[in-house]
């Protein structure tokens, strides 16, 4: 979807003139480049590319398919979504932006907040059902194509740890500059300084490697994604500062360290995409592992939309996930949610 509302806050990613609707495509009123706007989201990716480049923009990452179809939020997704919602308070009125979107779940999980949604990513794997209902972008966050103040509140998940510290930077510059003053942004990252309860966490991975050499998971695809992490950040007084600088100030900060949450993402749950790998490539005759991986993850989000029994039992594992907040919220931890205010208001 390419709505109006998005038309009028965007902009050319390099003059930064305004763009206007063509014929099936979008054009910069003030340099005259065309942008292709024909598969329901607009391409405003700068011509030149940065030499910085996630890992995220090969097909690799995404051969399990996630990124095709959207379920509802649960485990650690269903967290963050909730700790979204409790610290943004979307509502009809706000005008709100997804930086480093993904496939644009996040954008339709919260599309009942009645408040205005949009979505960047400079990854092109956006979920089908998330370019029909929603306004996307495919853009770089250090060089965001919207206006300046176009939006009063943002969000973004699982984003900053992949940012070099010059990048990241960039990154929350132009979000403090499309932000209207007093807006307002929610984040969930990292720092590498762990906490007290790092040790736990760091003792139920090693367990989930020893389930794997024993063949009962499988976290190949996991270690490819946390590939891609560069963690520019060293622990939360130069997260102080870097934000500072970027002219933003920490409202509300709450710890995350996912005890529970290790032992049910990172082992059970591995467990059970295992075990299904197993019976979806042993029903087709296949020795595609890939092939087997995805068919599994495609037929359980099918069986989650159901909202029968597998989603309750996830619906139940995810109460237990959310105790890693309600205890732990307040123990200094590496991960953690924080609401940055652009000062000005």
């Amino acid at each position: 979807m390419i709505s109006d509302a998005l038309i009028a806050v965007a902009q050319c990613p390099d003059c930064r003139g305004a763009v206007v609707r063509g014929p099936g495509n979008v054009m910069c009123t003030q340099c005259g480049r065309v942008f292709a706007a024909g598969r329901g989201y607009l391409d405003l990716r700068p011509l030149a590319e940065f030499k910085e480049q996630t890992k995220y923009l090969d097909e690799a990452l995404h051969s399990d398919a996630r990124h095709e179809s959207i379920a509802p939020p649960l485990l650690g997704s269903k967290i963050r979504n909730d700790r979204l919602r409790a610290f943004l308070d979307l509502k009809p009125g706000d005008r709100v932006i997804d930086l480093g979107c993904g496939s644009g779940r996040a954008i339709a999980w919260n599309a009942d907040t009645g408040a205005s949604l949009a979505g960047v990513d400079v990854s092109p794997f956006f979920a089908p059902e998330a370019v029909a209902s929603s306004d996307l972008l495919l853009g770089d966050l250090r060089r965001l194509p919207i206006r300046d103040r176009a939006f009063t509140k943002a969000w973004s998940l699982d984003v900053l740890e992949h940012l070099s510290p010059a990048a990241l930077r960039e990154m929350l510059a132009e979000a403090n500059r499309v932000l209207v003053p007093g807006g307002t942004l929610f984040v969930y990252t990292h720092v590498r300084k762990n906490g007290p309860l790092g040790p736990a966490v760091r003792g139920i991975n090693r367990f989930a490697k020893l389930c794997e050499r024993l063949g009962l998971i499988d976290l190949r695809q996991e270690r490819l994604r946390k590939s891609d992490h560069l963690n520019p950040i060293a622990d939360h007084d130069e997260l102080a500062r870097v934000v500072g600088d970027a002219g933003f100030t920490i409202e509300r900060l709450t710890y995350y360290t996912p005890v529970a949450g290790a032992l049910i993402e990172n082992v059970l749950i591995r467990m059970g995409e295992r075990a299904l790998a197993r019976r979806a490539k042993k029903a087709a005759g296949d020795s595609d592992d890939a092939a087997a991986v995805r068919a599994a993850r495609t037929g359980a989000q099918a069986r989650i939309r159901k909202r029968g029994a597998t989603y309750q039992a996830l619906r139940a594992l995810s109460a237990v996930m959310a105790l890693d907040v309600h205890l732990f919220g307040r123990v200094k931890s590496g991960p953690f949610f924080a609401l940055l205010r652009k000062r000005g208001g």
